[in-house]
């Protein structure tokens, strides 16, 4: 039986080694496409921990540890002081959502927390949170009846609305970088970014296609082929 190809990293020191990693310095705008039940307990849950009311419990980001060497090393630190992660407190949220509940509303709707230990003690921070029109089309959505939406004469324009949206919440919020969480559906299928045929092929990307010998040296591989 032929012997398997097998991957081994060779980075390490030097000009093609290690690389260093820009500090997360200042304030993290996180923007929610759906302020749902993942969206209002992602929300709360940071608000306890932040006001010290709560662990971070299932968190892998504040509580998952990441071995370094072997495991004779006992050298395990937690990932946020390994990695330069943004803190808890640098957190801005806002959320786009066709149903204008704000996030205490919506989060005592889901049902996922208690309101009286989780809701109820952060309902004024909750409650400032108010979902912007979302784009929404009833095609896709049947059984929802959205009334805090976008209009627009087409995608693009819609699109840019959206865009617009990022914008201002930058500016109003004073947030240094941002980053944007899908958490409006439950089925991947609809939000394929890369639909592929029977073959498992993008054609639209051209892939999967030959890794080049020049690829492999950026990502510092090396392939042990079989001899043929």
């Amino acid at each position: 039986m032929a012997r398997q190809p097998t991957a081994v990293m060779t980075g390490g020191g030097g000009a093609g080694g290690a690389r260093e990693i820009t500090p997360a310095n200042g304030t993290l705008g996180v923007m929610l496409v759906g302020l749902g039940a993942v969206s209002t307990t992602f929300i709360a849950g940071v608000e306890n921990v932040r006001r010290g009311r709560a662990l971070p419990i299932g968190s892998l980001s504040q509580m998952a540890t990441i071995r370094l060497g072997k495991r004779t090393d006992k050298r395990a630190p937690k990932i946020k002081e390994f990695v330069p992660l943004a803190d808890l407190k640098d957190l801005v949220f806002t959320a786009w959502d066709p149903i204008p509940d704000d996030a205490f509303t919506a989060a005592v709707k889901a049902g996922v927390l208690d309101p009286h230990e989780h809701l109820e003690p952060i309902k004024a921070f909750l409650q400032g949170i108010k979902p912007m029109p979302a784009v929404f089309d009833q095609y896709y959505v049947k059984r929802l009846q959205g009334t805090n939406v976008k209009q627009g004469k087409n995608k693009r324009e819609l699109a840019e609305q959206l865009r617009q949206d990022i914008r201002a919440f930058k500016q109003s919020a004073g947030v240094d970088r941002i980053v944007m969480l899908l958490c409006g559906t439950t089925n991947l299928r609809e939000i394929s970014l890369f639909p592929m045929n029977q073959r498992a092929e993008d054609l639209l990307m051209g892939a999967p296609s030959e890794v080049t010998p020049k690829q492999l040296r950026e990502l510092h591989i090396r392939l042990n082929l079989p001899q043929t």
